[in-house]
């Protein structure tokens, strides 16, 4: 017992340098967590080491009880005043309370999802952030910006393409895909609303 509670310290722990130094590296971007849980041991030590604020997006499609999970999640993020998002299931999110939801690209073409705090969209073209503004989400996911485990192999945007494709969108921006403390520094003169990780807070 005394192991699994060290084990989980020094994971929080990680987290929350992390969280801090990719704050810093973007000069105050939001840090935001996406779950996965066949590739994060303890989910939810990450998320107890993530600041006030951050925003932890329930992903985890294929987890064999979701709901259980997102409410778990509901639970832990209410505790430390975060904001939970869920990603690609309304219902579900109204169901736990979250926050707000989390649209995959191929959701654009419906409406926003009304009566939420948060809503963000995953983009990964100049149509979709066009059309993430048309809605007006409360901010857009563009990925992959560096390699990822996420997409090993998938060709990536890099930071000059990166910056051309968020030029001029009328919408907040958050970078996904490979972000490190690292990597984030190149992002700073973008003025980016947040960065969004999985490995990078591990």
């Amino acid at each position: 017992m005394v192991k699994q509670m060290r084990g989980k310290n020094r994971v929080s722990a990680r987290a929350q340098r992390a969280a801090e130094a990719l704050r810093v590296a973007t000069g105050g971007a939001r840090p935001i967590f996406i779950s996965h849980c066949d590739r994060v041991a303890d989910v939810f030590a990450v998320v107890e080491g993530l600041p006030a604020g951050s925003i932890v997006i329930c992903r985890d499609y294929d987890h064999p009880d979701r709901y259980g999970f997102a409410q778990s999640l509901r639970q832990t993020t209410w505790s430390r005043r975060q904001i939970l998002l869920v990603a690609g299931d309304v219902g579900l999110a109204r169901a736990v309370q979250a926050d707000g939801v989390h649209l995959p690209e191929y959701q654009l073409t419906r409406p926003k999802p009304a009566g939420f705090r948060l809503v963000t969209a995953a983009c990964h073209t100049r149509a979709a952030l066009t059309r993430a503004a048309d809605l007006k989400v409360d901010m857009a996911l563009v990925s992959p910006v560096f390699p990822t485990r996420s997409h090993d192999g998938a060709q990536t945007l890099g930071l000059h393409r990166f910056s051309r494709l968020i030029a001029g969108a009328d919408v907040p921006l958050a970078a996904l895909g490979g972000i490190t403390p690292k990597t984030a520094k190149k992002l700073r003169p973008l003025g980016l609303a947040g960065v969004a990780a999985i490995d990078g807070f591990l």
